[in-house]
């Protein structure tokens, strides 16, 4: 969830840069929507059956008397009929978009009098039967399966108004223009300008578990990166309707056929009729209350094992969910040996918008399964988890003989030609111009030829020891090389007159899996003791947000070597040598007590040191480009082990220790009441030292809330040579808000959270090196914790919480409760 931005961006990037529109206007496809509505009364009709003349494709209309429907099969009408109304067929043009409203007639029959008695829903019998037969239907009860998956997927700029077209950077080139579609779903016009396509072998065992995907075949249009490509085949789609809650964009949404769907959707039984020789039952549902995660649609269910045969989920259109105006997700099965029941063809579709009249884009997949084998369990070899996905050697080589006999189905012409769209588009100056500006928005740098420079936000900064600073930074771009990446800075402070430099190198010697080598030098300011996730020093934010002047800053100077081996994707050690010299500054001192009870001041701490990484994160999904990487999370825990060495006598290091250090970071859902995450942080040190070596507790000293550290607490307020951490926070997604009518349309999520710490120290450290007057001498005698509410979701993008310290009030300049902001870009 908090690389949400950063996905989007990602995509934004594809679509501009791999942009053209070359191809013909040719489309197979007959698209229709629109409404019908009662011919008298103007109300909406639902459940109203439509059928494309002479095909078995149909559909109905939903709550609102709306319906979507395409078809590559030529059909020149459809026709509607519904129970108490004349049938009505109307004429469709072929290959074309078109929205046809139509009105039905009343039979005006007179019906005789019927006595209604009350009785159990039909639909809700058909719901316990379905619910009572789960475990037999559910394809996770399966030991053993394998199958060969075919997997297309599409990106479309949409909305593309009058207004866009007249924009001065497009009038040189107007004709992409002319090969705008239209979506049946949305009504919504669309440029495509992305397809990929994956052929794969799937192998799953239950136990052991282990599962496998081996990419036969791979293309991607503009791209060709086995990276992204491992992103586009099936391995990560993990969509079952047998589940009690689906998860959509990391949350939880409430399956029509959950255990107890009776509290979360009003069901209605509509139809019945033969499907691929089956006799099924349609049910269709709606949500019962509003801005739950809940979706509407309808299923088809076989009278007698009571599996689902077809479903379709719309996610109810005031489901409180960011960015995201539409979704849609078909799944269709086959019963396989006459008794399991089998996912035979998938097909999503999403539209991301900020807002309906903006422009935008959808997201299309469609996934169909063949060869489907059961329970024949395979060498335990295959499922090495070091290759979890594997290439075959010629899968990014296909031509188009092979593809046109390997795919599960054809593609259209207009589908075929977005691979033509690459080449000339990329030569538009304006869209040269509109890539770097997008790189420059998403990493801080700009390119300039070879050469990158940036961040663009640590250009201007101030700070109590510097005054006003000013930096400018460089590393190559991948124009320069895709393996070798030189970078440098320079910065001067006005009132400490101070040059700071510096500069390294990182060469990778393979991408995926990732294994490289990286030697950096730099002589800057540092603060000690903040988090990882907070902003740098030099970082403009750091400067305008603080709540105190910032006034503890130290001198390092630092030399690191490191060497970086990922054994497979989620696993990785890295091992560093890192040299320091840390100077003491004006309001930080480094003074020792001598037995005589005078004074030795050191003008600085000189550290060499060994530390070996380990990180473990179990289906972690990545983006890799050719240096950075950008992790997209996984369902399981993330570890991280850290031993570290110093060594005295190196490079005039003066101390001897060890520190080893253990991270566990994890978050889940909590269906129906948001989810829940925890970071639980373990350290021990061994040697005697001075206070900046040892754990100096993560404070935060500026209004910008940050996940990862105490928000209340001072920089250099506590320390401890072990101790152990805890970080609790609770997502409700609204559960509460979302009952009370006015709070609902703002859509705000409510947060809870908690975090504590508790460590010791022992007094040789004192020995070493004096603690300044704001560090604790005697570190914890109890826990420090500090709690507090939130709410997120503000306009979308803002979170704002509400923080009380709980202990340790009476320890000097401290803030017993603050309010502390946050930008975030979540679904």
């Amino acid at each position: 969830m908090q690389h949400f931005f950063k996905r989007i961006l990602l995509i934004i990037i594809v679509l501009i840069g791999f942009l053209d529109y070359s191809y013909s206007q040719t489309t197979l496809i007959t698209k229709v929507r629109g409404k019908v509505i009662d011919s008298a009364t103007k109300e909406t009709l639902p459940y109203v059956n439509i059928t494309f003349r002479n095909t078995k494709i149909g559909a109905i209309t939903d709550f609102k008397g709306e319906y979507f429907m395409e078809t590559k099969t030529p059909s020149d009408s459809l026709i509607f009929s519904y129970i108490g109304y004349k049938s009505k067929s109307v004429a469709v043009q072929k290959n074309k978009f078109q929205e046809i409203n139509i009105e039905l007639e009343s039979n005006n029959i007179e019906l005789q009098e019927v006595v209604i008695t009350p009785g159990k829903n039909p639909a809700l019998i058909l719901l316990d039967s379905i619910v009572a037969h789960k475990d037999d239907n559910n394809p996770n009860k399966i030991d053993s399966y394998q199958y060969e998956v075919y997997s297309k997927i599409e990106l479309d700029v949409n909305n593309i108004n009058q207004s866009y077209k007249d924009q001065r950077v497009f009038r040189k080139f107007q004709f992409i223009f002319d090969y705008i579609d239209t979506n049946a779903i949305t009504g919504k016009n669309y440029l495509p300008v992305f397809i990929s396509e994956t052929l794969s072998d799937y192998f799953y065992n239950k136990n052991p578990k282990g599962e496998k995907e081996v990419i036969k075949a791979n293309r991607i249009s503009g791209l060709n990166n086995a990276s992204v490509s491992q992103l586009t085949g099936n391995l990560y789609q993990n969509v079952n309707i047998y589940n009690n809650f689906i998860n959509v964009f990391d949350k939880g949404f409430v399956s029509p056929i959950n255990n107890s769907g009776n509290i979360y959707y009003k069901y209605y039984l509509i139809d019945s009729m033969y499907i691929d020789n089956l006799w099924c039952y349609q049910v269709s549902f709606k949500p019962r209350r509003k801005q739950e995660p809940t979706f509407t649609g309808d299923f088809w269910v076989h009278d007698s094992t009571f599996a689902i045969k077809k479903v379709q989920v719309r996610i109810a259109e005031d489901a409180n969910i960011n960015f995201l105006n539409d979704m849609v997700v078909t799944h269709e099965y086959e019963r396989i040996e006459n008794k399991v029941w089998f996912l035979k063809k998938e097909e999503i579709f999403v539209d991301f918008n900020v807002s309906d009249k903006t422009v935008g884009f959808f997201g299309r997949k469609l996934t169909t399964y063949k060869d489907i084998v059961l329970n024949q369990p395979k060498d335990p070899e295959i499922f090495n988890i070091a290759t979890s996905i594997q290439f075959t050697d010629d899968a990014m080589k296909k031509d188009d003989i092979y593809w046109s006999t390997a795919r599960h189905d054809s593609l259209t012409p207009r589908e075929a030609a977005i691979y033509s769209m690459v080449d000339s588009i990329k030569k538009v100056p304006v869209f040269k111009s509109a890539m770097n500006l997008i790189m420059l928005f998403v990493t801080g740098y700009k390119v300039i030829n070879k050469v990158e420079f940036g961040p663009y936000y640590t250009f201007f900064s101030f700070n109590d020891l510097e005054g006003s600073r000013v930096r400018i930074g460089a590393r190559t771009s991948n124009s320069f090389s895709t393996k070798f990446m030189p970078q440098a800075f320079i910065a001067y402070g006005f009132k400490d007159e101070k040059i700071k430099y510096g500069g390294g190198f990182i060469y990778l010697f393979n991408n995926l899996p990732r294994e490289g080598f990286g030697m950096y030098y730099k002589y800057d300011v540092e603060q000690i003791g903040q988090s990882q996730n907070a902003f740098l020093e030099d970082n403009i934010l750091s400067s305008t947000l603080r709540r105190t002047p910032n006034n503890k800053l130290t001198i390092v100077q630092e030399i690191k070597l490191q060497y970086e081996k990922e054994w497979f994707q989620g696993f990785s050690n890295t091992l560093y040598f890192k040299h320091r010299r840390i100077e003491p500054t004006f309001n930080i001192d480094f003074e020792k007590l001598n037995s005589d009870s005078s004074i030795t001041k050191y003008n600085q701490i000189s550290t060499a040191e060994m530390k070996f990484n380990t990180r473990f994160a179990y289906k972690e999904k990545l983006i890799t480009g050719n240096f950075d990487r950008m992790s997209l999370g996984t369902k399981y825990p993330i570890l991280n082990l850290n031993i570290i060495g110093g060594i005295k006598g190196v490079f005039g290091s003066n101390y001897n220790y060890v520190k080893a250090n253990f991270n566990f970071d994890h978050w889940f859902n909590i269906n129906p009441i948001g989810w829940f995450s925890y970071v639980v942080d373990i350290g021990k040190i061994w040697g005697d030292l001075p206070y900046p070596l040892l754990q100096l507790h993560e404070g935060n000293e500026t209004y910008a809330f940050d996940p990862y550290a105490f928000n209340l607490m001072n920089y250099y307020e506590f320390a401890s040579d072990q101790y152990v951490s805890v970080n609790l926070e609770h997502h409700f997604e609204g559960f509460f808000l979302n009952h009370f009518p006015l709070l609902r349309k703002l859509k705000w999520r409510e947060i809870a959270e908690w975090k504590g710490v508790y460590g010791s120290i022992r007094p040789d450290h004192q020995k070493v090196m004096v603690f300044p007057d704001v560090l604790s001498k005697t570190g914890f005698t109890y826990p420090y914790m500090e709690a507090g509410v939130g709410i997120e979701n503000i306009f979308k993008i803002f979170r704002i919480d509400a923080l009380w310290r709980l202990s340790y009030l009476d320890n000097p300049n401290v803030t017993m409760f603050g309010i502390r902001g946050q930008i975030q870009f979540i679904f």
